[in-house]
């Protein structure tokens, strides 16, 4: 028998005591120290809650300690953090937290069952494994299953559901009339009604594939893209605006809209969809990357380093929690201060995320020149060069006699041979590193030519650049583009020096550049340099220009040179020359800007670290680019990673054909949006805490179907309205609907209502006032200001420039358009993957009485008037085929008569777009 150690003895007496009971020599985890931990410790880590991440009711996760280390360390009870903080070692952290201190006795307890090796017998308690869960299990195609009714089945999709309709004893409905399919198909499908003339050509078109044509017309439509993208960009949160109490105009958002509704009518693979979207930039495709930043983002910055590190941690937690919902249907962004709670993703894997966006930014950047762009800068550069040597006779000042500025500076020397050219600063407009947008070297040709080009053949050099930074490389001094943001700076203080070696030795006599073309800034201007040139590298170097030659800085005001002509001729001729140099420098700076983007800047990023509890000021452990391992293992990097190629890793991880949530995310999305309700009821959540799948073999077939077919979603698409389910009837009956009362079992169409976007873009389009203008920068549905705090006050009035369709409208976040926002728009203040549908008096007053309605009640009117002639019968025919796609009944003709007589032909439009049929689709 082992006997009780002195040093405890005193303790042991002191319980029998206190207690009348007799205790055992040896500590016994169940009688002894389970009893103190329930009492005491269970409340704050127990199964109900686990403060820093500690739990002490399961030997392993109690063994594993919590995010201040180890509680427990067998054998070391000194070492254990549990017994230092029972006995108050750290007065900041005494534990319990709340309620009676533990005694001396029962701090005896735990530290002699932990010095007696902590031992914990198999009690029972278990933790059921996080990773064992149906959406990270491998995607498995299966076959459909068989079914009694093969007569009611279209495609394999039917088999699945009719499967499961007679496990439950349901039966589906019969098939919807044409008048029903076609303007169900084409509200789902593009978003608008049919025409009359389209629901007759079904009508009448008796091939065995009607249906199948009419579907395969509205895939290739225009319009389909721009129907789905909303889709898509409700769940990743797109705006026009910042957000935040600000919430100022974001005006170039839109190119990334533009970029996903041709992405969806490209039918752009979805794998590639992704990708691109992560890592444009490096695929030709920029404006995908607009995906990255385009939630909000608070643009007032704070001096206090604390709020401004908050602020940076909030950006890109942004971006790796609207990346895991968006693409992996996964709450990832709930393992930013501690283990997810549900879901197998760590504290560590979440940073491990941040680090692979920590090299990302808000901001705009300009989107590459087309080669038509640049053909056209060339030619513009030339054509503007001539001009400039026309006019050199007609200068009267000495134009190097003239001061340094900051927008553009000429320097004109005897023609020479050249091949190296050398820019060599030793001084700045204010001391710091010096900045230069272009550098320019002219031949002296018949037609002058920018040799310095890097698509001319100029290589440039420097001393060094401005490391950390993609507006401010080397590569910009000669990419023919002016401005700040593609400017190089040196990484030295007040000095530096650039060199372009040209394709080829060349007769120069003119040098242009400047420190910002747009006269944005007024910086790191060079204000004493010296221009050298060389037929070799090595020499010799002769001075043909320098800072020397000019006044004396003062502040950079621009001073061009002065002309004067002494004939009547001569005078006329200047006049012309000056106006088409005005001309072609405007030309010159607009092509050379190019377009802008807001699609996210990029730097390479330092360090990244845990943050304790996701406090910003609390760093914990470095950790290295990776991805979620529970997930999908392999996507793991080295600290110092170019931050592009981070990026590129995350795209392909996440389109990686063995990744289990990527296709399954996707297609139950498209599901969702043809059924109201997806596979998977909560779109971005396939955890733990997420819905369970109604069809978990159709979700994996339609996956699977997916991948093998190129992922390619307009054939998921065509395979979902094609099939028999999707075309029942939305009849209902007492005995299914008492059984699966949302239809989420499909046997029958579940009616939905149209979204604000349709109702709007129907009204238009019914009262023959839509623009199906495509692209571009949208229109606006809030009166202009310029307030530093953005004042939203919604417009009453509209004319033609607002009748395209609503996906096109800027969109500023926390704002709802004025009449239609009341439709449950979303307001990109975070990602929205299923809208609600409710029904307020709100949206009734604004259907009946806003301006909007009752204008295009009047254009209705018009298009029936001028349409079907003036007889009123005739009028409300075409009034239903418009909006209903359908004939008007006998009993609803004379109705609508009566009310047209009564209060005329607009108040029966009026009432026409408020109908439930024209809201509904069946």
């Amino acid at each position: 028998m082992k006997l009780v150690r002195p040093g405890i003895f005193a303790a042991c007496l002191f319980i029998v005591a206190a207690t009348s009971a007799p205790i055992a020599a040896a500590v016994d985890y169940s009688r002894d120290v389970r009893p103190i931990l329930e009492k005491s410790c269970y409340s704050c880590h127990g199964p109900d809650k686990q403060k820093a991440e500690l739990r002490l009711d399961v030997r392993s996760l109690a063994m594993k300690g919590g995010e201040s280390g180890a509680a427990i360390v067998p054998s070391k009870s000194s070492e254990s953090l549990l017994i230092k903080l029972v006995r108050g070692e750290d007065a900041d952290r005494v534990m319990p937290a709340k309620g009676a201190r533990l005694s001396e006795a029962q701090i005896a307890i735990l530290r002699e069952w932990i010095d007696s090796g902590a031992a914990w017998p198999d009690d029972g308690v278990r933790v059921a494994d996080k990773r064992d869960h149906w959406s990270l299990k491998p995607v498995v195609r299966v076959e459909p299953p068989a079914v009694s009714n093969r007569a009611w089945e279209r495609n394999a999709i039917d088999r699945f559901i009719l499967a499961r309709l007679e496990k439950e004893h349901l039966a589906p409905r019969r098939e919807a009339d044409r008048r029903t399919l076609i303007r169900r198909v084409s509200f789902d499908l593009i978003g608008l009604p049919p025409t009359p003339e389209e629901v007759e050509a079904f009508m009448t078109d008796r091939s065995v594939d009607a249906y199948e044509k009419v579907v395969d017309r509205l895939l290739a439509s225009p319009r389909f893209g721009e129907r789905w993208a909303r889709h898509w960009l409700d769940v990743v949160r797109y705006g026009d605006s910042h957000g935040f109490e600000m919430n100022q105009p974001r005006p170039n958002a839109w190119p990334y809209r533009d970029w996903v509704i041709r992405a969806l009518n490209e039918d752009m693979p979805y794998d590639q969809f992704v990708r691109e979207q992560i890592a444009g930039d490096a695929l030709g495709a920029d404006a995908a990357t607009g995906f990255l930043v385009a939630g909000p983002w608070d643009q007032v910055k704070s001096p206090d380093p604390a709020l401004t590190a908050q602020q940076r941690a909030d950006e890109l937690h942004d971006m790796v929690a609207v990346t895991g919902s968006a693409f992996l249907g996964l709450t990832v962004g709930c393992a930013r201060c501690h283990d997810h709670k549900f879901d197998p993703i760590s504290q560590v894997d979440y940073y491990r995320m941040v680090a692979l966006f920590a090299g990302v930014r808000h901001g705009e950047r300009a989107l590459p020149l087309t080669d038509e762009s640049k053909r056209e800068l060339a030619a513009s550069r030339e054509k503007l060069a001539a001009v400039e040597g026309k006019l050199t006779p007609f200068i009267v000042n000495n134009r190097l006699g003239l001061t340094v500025t900051f927008t553009e500076n000429e320097e004109r020397f005897a023609a020479v041979q050249a091949r190296f050219v050398r820019f060599t600063i030793s001084a700045t407009s204010n001391a710091i590193e010096p900045c230069i947008d272009e550098l320019e070297i002219y031949t002296a040709e018949e037609k002058p030519r920018n040799a310095a080009l890097a698509s001319a053949g100029g290589i440039a050099t420097a001393s060094g650049t401005y490391a950390g930074n993609p507006s401010h490389k080397l590569e910009h001094l000669n990419d023919g583009r002016y401005g700040n943001s593609q400017s190089w700076i040196s990484n030295q203080r007040g000095k530096g020096w650039v060199q372009i070696e040209l394709a080829a030795t060349a007769r120069i006599d003119r040098i242009v550049w400047g420190r910002d073309r747009e006269g944005k800034y007024r910086d790191r201007l060079p204000t004493s340099y010296a221009i050298e040139v060389a037929t070799d590298a090595a020499g010799p170097w002769r001075q043909v220009a320098g800072s020397e030659a000019r006044r004396p800085f003062a502040g950079g005001a621009a001073e061009g040179p002065r002309y004067a002509a002494e004939s009547a001729g001569d005078r006329e001729e200047l006049a012309r020359l000056l106006t088409e140099q005005k001309s072609l420098k405007e030309t010159v700076q607009r092509l050379g800007e190019g377009a802008k983007i807001y699609a996210g800047q990029f730097e390479q990023p330092g360090a990244t670290h845990r943050l304790n509890r996701g406090e910003a000021l609390s760093p914990k452990e470095a950790v290295t680019p990776g991805g979620l391992a529970a997930v999908l293992p392999g996507l793991d990097l080295p600290a110092d990673a170019p931050e592009r190629e981070r990026r590129v890793a995350l795209a392909k991880w996440l389109t990686n054909p063995a990744n289990p949530l990527t296709a399954r995310v996707i297609v139950n999305r498209l599901w969702q949006h043809h059924f109201g309700r997806g596979l998977v009821a909560t779109p971005s959540d396939f955890g733990h805490m997420g819905g369970t799948p109604t069809h978990p073999e159709l979700l994996d077939w339609l996956a699977s179907e997916l991948a093998q077919g190129g992922w390619r979603m307009k054939a998921i698409h065509r395979l979902i309205v094609c099939s028999a389910a999707y075309r029942q009837s939305s009849d209902s009956d007492p005995t299914a609907r008492a059984a699966d009362g949302d239809a989420s079992l499909l046997w029958r169409f579940p009616p939905q209502r149209l979204q604000a976007e349709s109702i709007r873009d129907s009204i238009l389009a019914v009262s023959g006032k839509l623009d199906l203008t495509a692209g571009g920068p949208g229109f606006d549905f809030f009166k202009p200001n310029t307030n530093y705090v953005r004042v939203y006050e919604p417009k009453e009035d509209f004319s033609p420039a607002e009748f395209r369709r609503m996906i096109y409208a800027q969109k500023p976040r926390l704002q709802a358009d004025g009449v239609f926002g009341a439709f449950d728009c979303p307001d990109a203040g975070q990602t929205q993957p299923r809208r609600a549908s409710s029904t307020t008096p709100l949206q009734a007053m604004n259907l009946l009485n806003s301006r909007f309605v009752l204008q295009q009640s009047e254009f209705l009117a018009e298009r029936l008037r001028r349409d079907a002639g003036e007889d009123a019968a005739a009028q409300v025919g075409l009034a239903f085929r418009l909006a209903f796609a359908r004939e008007v009944t006998e009993r609803e003709r004379e109705a609508a008569v009566v009310l047209i007589r009564g209060h005329g032909l607009a108040a029966f439009c009026r009432a026409v777009f408020n109908a439930n049929e024209f809201l509904y689709v069946q």
